[in-house]
């Protein structure tokens, strides 16, 4: 799958570990740094950062644990404060006299989300691709019965043998879980390939499962109790988006159902949400224009 644009790579020393990134557009202009979810890598945002290149540095990494970036094997080395320390520290090394504007997709949302919290003056703008504020997901998880049921195979995932369920077959049930949530016809055979390839790094997918491992979020069984969830405690003043704030919205999305944007607003009071027709979880892939459209007239 050749992209219009191709990017550059390179490798960075931050926050103790290796991060390794794709990068494409003039390395002077305003730096768009883009995160990718589970369980993908840079090529996420592949196709949508080629369309952006001609007006910004645009650099999707590696998280911390996927691809040839550095895998740590440790749970509590995937807290989000340390994601959000490896991207902070990225950008400073990019970026580091100018703020930049800052995208993520799925769990590059969540790490984005802390990095707006934890830096607000570094970031100018901060867009989301069907990715959610820890408070709504939170919220939507115990008040939304959808969005429960949806969250389950989040509690699946972080099971002793969830590597080998997920790496058998030539990771049938990996790409099993990107077809679950929707058709996928861009998962062509040279795509599967890049993703294969990815996932059968020493060490990826303990790295990329220590994500949801380490996560705050409470996902409660169907019928079952909620508890006590942490992560509602969160507050405008503690977990505000005081940037202005950008959501690009599948709306077929059925990983993420429309509960999750409830209450927002309370968190991002200068917040734009552009709904996209036809495109589910996957839309950087289904709807690269349209995404790099709405991106452009937001950021413009």
């Amino acid at each position: 799958m050749c992209m219009p644009r191709e990017p550059r790579f390179a490798f960075a020393e931050v926050n103790g570990i290796t991060i390794h990134y794709a990068a494409a557009g003039n390395g002077d202009a305003p730096l768009l740094l883009c995160l990718h979810g589970f369980p993908e890598f840079w090529r996420a945002w592949g196709d949508v950062m080629a369309r952006l290149a001609g007006r910004y540095h645009v650099v999707a990494p590696d998280q911390r644990g996927y691809n040839l970036s550095s895998r740590p094997q440790a749970i509590e080395d995937y807290r989000t404060r340390t994601l959000a320390k490896d991207m902070l520290a990225l950008a400073d090394r990019l970026s580091p006299d100018r703020p930049f504007i800052l995208a993520g997709h799925d769990w590059g949302s969540a790490v984005a989300y802390a990095m707006a919290f934890a830096r607000p003056e570094r970031i100018s703008r901060l867009v989301i691709a069907n990715g959610v504020h820890p408070w709504c997901f939170q919220n939507a998880i115990i008040n939304d019965s959808a969005q429960r049921a949806a969250s389950q195979y989040m509690n699946r995932l972080c099971e002793a043998d969830a590597e080998a369920l997920l790496s058998a077959n030539g990771f049938a049930k990996l790409f099993g879980m990107i077809e679950k949530f929707s058709a996928a016809p861009w998962l062509d055979d040279e795509l599967r390939a890049e993703y294969r390839a990815a996932w059968s790094q020493p060490g990826a997918l303990t790295g990329m499962l220590n994500w949801y491992r380490s996560s705050p979020v409470i996902v409660p069984g169907i019928g079952k109790a909620p508890g006590e969830a942490p992560v509602l405690a969160l507050t405008p003043q503690t977990a505000g988006v005081r940037m202005a704030h950008l959501v690009v919205w599948g709306e077929n999305d059925t990983a993420l159902t429309p509960a999750c944007l409830e209450g927002l607003e309370r968190f991002a009071p200068n917040l734009v949400i552009r709904r996209i027709a036809g495109a589910t979880h996957w839309v950087l892939h289904e709807k690269p224009r349209e995404v790099a459209d709405a991106m452009l007239d937001f950021l413009d």
